[in-house]
Parts: C-alpha cells; structure tokens; sequence
C-alpha cells in the first residue's frame, strides 16, 4: 500500500523527524491560506501515486501566497501518467547546503531490513549505488529488537559523514529504521533529507509503502491519516481485466485466484501462487516469451474457481494460448486444476489441445490430472521437468517452434 508524499511527511513528523514547514491542499483558496501561514517562497507538489511529476510540470514554484494559489489551480487540473491529483503540497523553499538520502527497505536475500545513507540526495538511489557504490552505506538490523542509534551512526560515518552532521542525521536513520518496523512498511524514504545552512536536517519530501497485509495491524495510523477501508493504493487504477480477476476470486471461498495483473503480451498465465508464480512469470520473459498477465492460483480452488480464471485470460484480447504452471503442491488438487482449464477452453469453443500451450503442475491427485489432460491432447509434465524448461516449451509453442 502506497502513501501520498503529504501523509508520508505526517508519518515522518510523528515519528520525530524534523520536516519543512508545509500543508496539503485541495483547492487554491487552501493553496494560498498555507502560504500565507509560511510566510516564505513556496513548492507547490501534485499529490500523485506515480513519479515523473517535475517533468510533467506537477511542481511549481510560487513566491506569494497569489501565485501559490494560481499555481496550485494548475496542478490540479493537471494529469499525470493517468493519474489526476488527489490534491497540491504547499512545501517551504529552504535553504539547502547539500541533499542527503535517507532509507530503509527490506531486503528479500538476507530477510531483514536494510538502512540506507547517501551523501548523493535529491537522485535516484539506484542510479546512485550503480554509479557510485562508495558514497552509499548499508547496514542490515534486527527487525525483533529496536535499532539502536549506534547502528544507523556506523551506516552515515561509513561514507565519511563526521562532525555535527554525523550527530544530527543518526537519530534521523534511527528513527526512520524504527517507524519502518513500526508500520509494517516494505519502503520508508526521505529523498532530500536536506542539511540546511544553518547546520540543521530536514525532510523535504518522503516516500512510504506498507504491506498489504498490515492494514488490519495498522489501523490507528491508517485513521489517523484519513485512508479509507477500500483505498487500494495501487499505482495505478485497476483495469476492466483486473476487476474481473477480483470478481472471479469473490464467486468462490475455496481457494485463490488472485493478484490478477495486465500486461500486453500474447501468453495467457495461469500460475501457483508465491514464490513459484513469480518465478514463473520470470522464466517466462527470460525465454523471450510476452505474458498478457500475472495471476496467482491456489490453495485448493473449485473447478469452478479455475475455470472462471482460465477463461478469463482466455477471453483477454491478443491471448493466443493459455500456460498452467505451478511449482511442486500439496493442497491443490491437480485434478480439478486440470477439469477447470479444460472446461474453460470447451465452454469458449477451444480445442484444450492447441489452446493449452503447456500444464505443469506436478502434487496431489496427478495422475488423475494427468489422465485428464492426455483424453484431451494437452502436453503435460511432471516434476521431472524444471519450471524453467516449463516456461521455455511454452514460449516455443507459442512462436510456433516445435516442443
């Protein structure tokens, strides 16, 4: 779940971390009522869930509250990658000496998460760590016991940080490190973290992301923050395809058919949920192939469950052939995994042969499932045959070379 750039500062600030005077503002009357309480030249930033917003003119600059107020009602009025404003941040100018960044960010090889500091603010920390890996520290940290501000001291003075700017951004990173765990978030960033030329800190723009799954753990943030039960977050609005992905999940307690994604390929995916899906969807593109989606199925789905998905991806235009792939299962029955997609082709007029480029799922009840699928001519494969050579025979098929 993402968080707007005006709710992530309200996090930042709660937790302790000095910010730049600012207001968030849905019409330009509020625009210029923040400016005026500033008091100061003025940022006016688009509310957006997506990036791009300095090239796309969602930032302006303003030096009366006139202008604050004049400016704001071009940003709402102003789409960004699809996105139109929830609403303008009225941020102080201040008068920076040097950007620092500041993050933390879960790392998925050593499961834990990771503080951040670069001495490179205001760009990409990616950009930053390929370009210039030295002037990026790191430092893993428990996420059971409370980072202690030694730890986030070790991460800023390994890129040479010292004096008083190594004294006043540790309790910054520490906090941040803290509020990460807190919230249940998988990103918390403050990209500029700004050493004024007074000598002190602040955020002057932050970036937050949680997991889906906390939602219920963090409802006290959530309210205090104003974010609605069917907020989603995503970044971007659900397509057609997509909302029907959820509508199929619905019709159906037993089982998964979820995290149903569009792309624009020609390879329809009917996948295991995890670890193995996103492998899949990988193998996929590494063998060249295209995928029209991501999906996910599991946890021992009704025929009808499987059915509704396959013709589903089916059904979704430039679809040319559909491959059901899962890695090794316990509790989902091969079987009616293989009823579900069968039964989808027939119901559309498809021969499951031809349409069914290939079906990997190797578990409980196979060999039914196997019986199932040779009546109908659909290539089959155990677990014998990797996910990754599943994947390849499947983009074969599918450019028309021979399995």
């Amino acid at each position: 779940m993402r968080f707007f750039e005006y709710e992530s500062r309200q996090i930042v600030k709660a937790a302790g971390i000095p910010v730049s005077a600012h207001g968030f503002a849905r019409t330009p009357e509020e625009a210029r009522r923040i400016a005026e309480e500033i008091a100061a030249p003025v940022v006016i930033k688009s509310q957006v869930l997506t990036g791009g917003r300095m090239k796309a003119g969602g930032v302006r600059f303003a030096d009366t509250p006139e202008e604050a107020a004049r400016e704001a009602e071009f940003v709402l009025g102003l789409e960004i990658n699809g996105h139109m404003p929830r609403g303008v941040l009225v941020d102080s100018k201040v008068a920076v000496k040097q950007e620092f960044y500041a993050g933390v960010v879960w790392d998925g090889i050593r499961k834990q998460p990771v503080m951040l500091f670069s001495d490179m603010g205001g760009i990409d920390i990616e950009e930053v760590a390929e370009t210039h890996p030295d002037r990026v520290g790191r430092g893993h940290f428990s996420n059971l016991t409370e980072v202690s501000d030694y730890e986030a001291k070790q991460v800023i003075a390994s890129i040479g940080v010292t004096g008083s700017a190594l004294t006043r951004a540790t309790p910054i990173l520490a906090r941040l490190a803290r509020l990460f765990v807190r919230h249940d978030m998988t990103l918390a960033e403050i990209n500029p973290l700004a050493l004024l030329e007074d000598g002190r800190f602040v955020a002057v723009d932050a970036h937050m992301d949680m997991e889906n799954e906390a939602r219920g753990r963090q409802q006290t943030l959530l309210k205090a923050l104003g974010v609605g039960d069917e907020e989603t977050r995503q970044a971007r609005e659900a397509t057609p395809f997509e909302l029907a992905g959820e509508e199929v999940d619905a019709q159906d307690h037993r089982g998964v058919a979820g995290n149903v994604t569009e792309f624009d390929g020609n390879l329809g995916l009917v996948i295991g949920a995890g670890g193995g899906s996103l492998t899949l969807f990988d193998a996929v593109r590494a063998h060249g192939g295209k995928p029209a989606n991501y999906c996910e199925i599991g946890g021992n789905p009704s025929v009808a469950k499987a059915c509704g998905l396959a013709k589903l991806v089916l059904q979704k235009p430039g679809v040319e052939k559909i491959a059901v792939m899962m890695s090794i299962v316990s509790n989902t029955r091969v079987d009616i995994v293989a009823r579900g997609v069968i039964k989808a082709c027939l119901e559309l007029g498809y021969d499951p042969a031809e349409k069914i480029a290939i079906f990997r799922i190797p578990g409980a009840w196979e060999d039914e499932g196997f019986k199932i699928l040779k009546k109908y001519g659909v290539e089959y494969c155990d677990r014998s045959v990797s996910m990754h050579e599943a994947a390849r025979r499947a983009v074969e098929k599918i450019q028309g070379v021979a399995a």
